[in-house]
């Protein structure tokens, strides 16, 4: 019988959390398009360049949203069944709170692969496609937060790159090379600079267009190489954050960049959170399914489906709000990175339990 009731109840759930995500989808595509709109005609940018650039992030919205349909669509399949009495027979026929909240579980692993898969394979790649075709169609490049370009500490050099293109080729690049005491022992301008990959994960840039003022005690030399050969730990690939949200990045990209920041002694919080974010965000399907259950066991005959989907609403707007809050708190704060991406959830389940404490004692 739990097997038929299983197969019942993700049968309701998926086809609500479906029409949800959804109407989700387009509404938020909506708001995207519309918020493209001040850039259609500016340097070649057309609607067709806009809708393209929509589509192709709309795999980093189902990562976002996926939990919130979760929440607000078993919340309405719930809330139906138990208007229809359904829940009711299922408890009467011997289907305890933990076998219910047992076949949830079973039922939420669907969203927590789903989530997984677009946070770690789709979502990713599809944003940094869509970042580059933007640059591309707009014929501009990555743009900085400072005027005076990107700076990246290198071990013992810190790197200006004034221009980021599309293809991750950089032009108008400045490094300033310091010895062991922080001296100054050389600048070196070049024009353009590209990677040349050597092996499986190996590689270096190759700046041409070369200028190089070296510094002794006694003089500085200015010397013209037709090209400058660059080993560094900066690949493309780690450059690429600039042109991806950290809570878009895979794993594997924030894992990389997060070890280049710590071993230039430079603050990676932010890139922490997102981290633990990723690892902790497929489980959020699973809490919203438990926050959803406590609705399960009410009773109310009319009514009650659209006040307690308007509530779904509410608390999938507020869990996504938390977590963005706590995120800019734990960076701000300087909280533990693995505290402030697991809060929010912790407080949802908090309250899930608390609810279901409260229906089981009536």
């Amino acid at each position: 019988m739990k097997r038929i009731l299983l197969g019942y109840l993700a049968r309701e759930i998926y086809g609500a959390t479906l029409m949800v995500l959804v109407a989700f989808l387009g509404l938020f595509a909506f708001f995207d398009f519309v918020n493209e709109l001040d850039n259609i005609g500016k340097d070649g940018y057309q609607i067709h360049h806009a809708l393209l650039y929509v589509a192709m992030i709309m795999p980093g919205r189902v990562y976002e949203l996926l939990p919130v349909a979760v929440l607000i669509g078993s919340l309405y399949a719930l809330t139906t069944l138990a208007r229809h009495s359904e829940i009711t027979v299922m408890r009467a026929a011997g289907l305890s709170t933990t076998a219910m909240l047992w076949m949830l579980g079973v039922i939420g692993l669907a969203p927590v692969v789903l989530t997984f898969v677009f946070g770690e394979y789709i979502a990713p790649p599809a944003e940094s496609a869509a970042q580059q075709w933007r640059l591309t169609a707009t014929n501009s490049t990555v743009s900085q937060q400072l005027r005076s370009g990107l700076w990246v500490k290198d071990g013992h050099r810190v790197v200006n790159v004034q221009t980021l293109r599309p293809d991750r080729s950089m032009e108008q690049v400045r490094i300033y090379t310091f010895d062991e005491d922080g001296a100054l022992r050389a600048i070196a301008d070049a024009a353009h600079g590209a990677y040349v990959r050597e092996g499986e994960g190996g590689g270096h840039w190759r700046l041409t267009g070369v200028v190089q003022t070296e510094f002794t005690d006694e003089r500085a030399a200015l010397v013209s190489p037709p090209e400058l050969i660059w080993l560094s730990a900066l690949t493309p690939e780690v450059l690429s954050v600039l042109m991806v949200q950290p809570e878009r990045m895979s794993v594997a990209n924030l894992w990389a960049y997060i070890r280049h920041l710590r071993n230039n002694q430079q603050s990676a919080e932010r890139y922490e959170i997102a981290l633990w974010k990723k690892l902790i965000a497929p489980f959020a399907s699973l809490v919203m399914l438990a926050l959803a259950l406590p609705f399960a066991f009410t009773h109310e005959r009319s009514g009650g489906v659209s006040v307690k989907v308007f509530l779904g609403v509410l608390l999938g707007v507020a869990f996504y709000l938390l977590n963005g809050l706590f995120s800019s708190l734990g960076v701000i704060n300087a909280w533990a990175p693995l505290l402030a991406a697991v809060t929010p959830s912790l407080l949802f389940l908090a309250a899930a339990a608390a609810m279901l404490y409260i229906v089981e004692r009536r």
